[in-house]
């Protein structure tokens, strides 16, 4: 789902202008793709970073010479405030498909006495642009040791396709470390013993 957003058209550049912008509660972006030139925008910063808070967002631009539907691609923060300094956005068309990477969620719990690790935290998907998942759910309830859920597994939602190698592992699952070393020495102690007698 695309969120309208009015933009304006940016004249001057640099960081001087950037920094201005940034004052008066703008954030600086770009606007390209599809074969056209890039268009050099801002965009107002409080509602701006309520919508890209969503991972894949899609803004519907208002822009003066008519709206332009753009996926936010890139986001660059000030590392210490944390602030958005600039958007890269790319244009995308209603009934286009993007590959994009969706967000894992984690659900259920595994077997007792057994740990899941994620192993990748997100997963590349090619959907519409204006059907992008916000997440996708994998469930581990009663995964046992040994378990291994790869990306071939993952149930996709209707329309979405597998863009990733299906063969990418999302989670394993294996004895809590407690339990491993536990069994291991117990497995050794019996070894010493048959090796004694």
């Amino acid at each position: 789902m695309a969120e309208k957003i009015a933009a304006e058209a940016r004249t001057s550049f640099g960081k001087g202008a950037a920094r201005k912008l940034r004052a008066a509660g703008r954030i600086p972006a770009v606007v390209y793709g599809h074969g056209t030139d890039p268009v050099h925008i801002s965009l107002p910063a409080h509602e701006t970073a309520l919508i890209i808070r969503r991972a894949n967002s899609v803004l519907d631009l208002d822009l003066a010479g008519g709206p332009l539907m753009a996926l936010v691609k890139d986001v660059q923060r000030d590392p210490v405030r944390q602030i958005i300094e600039h958007l890269d956005l790319i244009i995308v068309r209603t009934g286009e498909q993007v590959e994009v990477e969706v967000p894992i969620v984690v659900e259920g719990e595994s077997a007792p006495g057994t740990v899941a690790n994620l192993d990748s935290q997100t997963l590349l998907l090619k959907v519409l642009a204006t059907a992008i998942p916000q997440h996708i759910v994998v469930n581990i309830e009663g995964a046992t040791d040994g378990t291994h859920i790869t990306a071939a597994d993952v149930q996709l939602p209707d329309g979405a396709e597998l863009a990733a190698d299906p063969e990418l592992l999302i989670i394993g699952v294996q004895l809590e470390a407690a339990e491993e070393s536990l069994e291991n020495g117990e497995s050794e102690a019996a070894e010493s013993v048959a090796s004694a007698s």
